[in-house]
């Protein structure tokens, strides 16, 4: 006879895990989802909380719930390509890095739904030709400043400077772009369509 092991939802979560929890009611409170006495009844509970699933109460009406062990997310991802398109979108786990080499391609970076289990991300591109878009959710903050371009455009539509209180995303941006398009913005409503 066979243990049966635990769901995912059964797992005690760790520290850090707890805390990205209260970071995404700390965003719900700021976005005015949440009340003061509900956001501080709601961290109290997780504070009391020991798996994910004791969580789920006090998140099932926020969006984008992202209670996920913080295992799941690298610490460096590599993607490369050459005369093709790379692309992340939808729910994705976000390393602590990012690194994109790509020639004469399009690198698509869509960060709306993804998972930080980092609040300060680098994005390391290499890329020589073609276009790269990296579209953040509203509130978050990308810096630029470190990134050297060569005979290209970039265009940076987004806040630069993160606010201290605030726990959106930051990324940093480095590395080199010759010969192409960076543009990081925010997302862009088209009728009902957002892109």
């Amino acid at each position: 006879m066979t243990a049966e092991l635990p769901s995912q939802r059964d797992i005690r979560m760790s520290d850090a895990e707890r805390e990205s929890v209260l970071a995404r009611l700390n965003t719900a409170v700021s976005e005015g989802r949440l009340t003061m006495a509900e956001f501080e009844e709601r961290v109290d509970g997780v504070l009391r909380s020991r798996t994910f699933r004791d969580v789920e109460p006090f998140l099932a009406d926020l969006p984008r719930v992202a209670v996920v062990p913080a295992m799941e997310a690298k610490d460096v991802v590599e993607l490369r390509g050459h005369a093709g398109q790379i692309r992340r979108s939808g729910r994705w786990a976000v390393p602590r890095k990012l690194v994109v080499r790509g020639v004469a391609g399009i690198v698509k970076l869509d960060f709306r739904e993804a998972v930080f289990s980092h609040r300060f991300v680098e994005v390391e591109l290499s890329t020589q030709g073609g276009t790269t878009f990296i579209v953040l959710p509203r509130g978050a903050t990308a810096d630029l400043d470190k990134l050297r371009t060569t005979g290209g455009f970039t265009l940076c539509r987004v806040n630069s400077y993160p606010d201290p209180a605030s726990t959106a995303p930051h990324l940093v941006v480095t590395g080199s772009s010759a010969a192409g398009t960076l543009i990081v913005r925010y997302p862009r409503k088209l009728g009902r369509w957002t892109w």
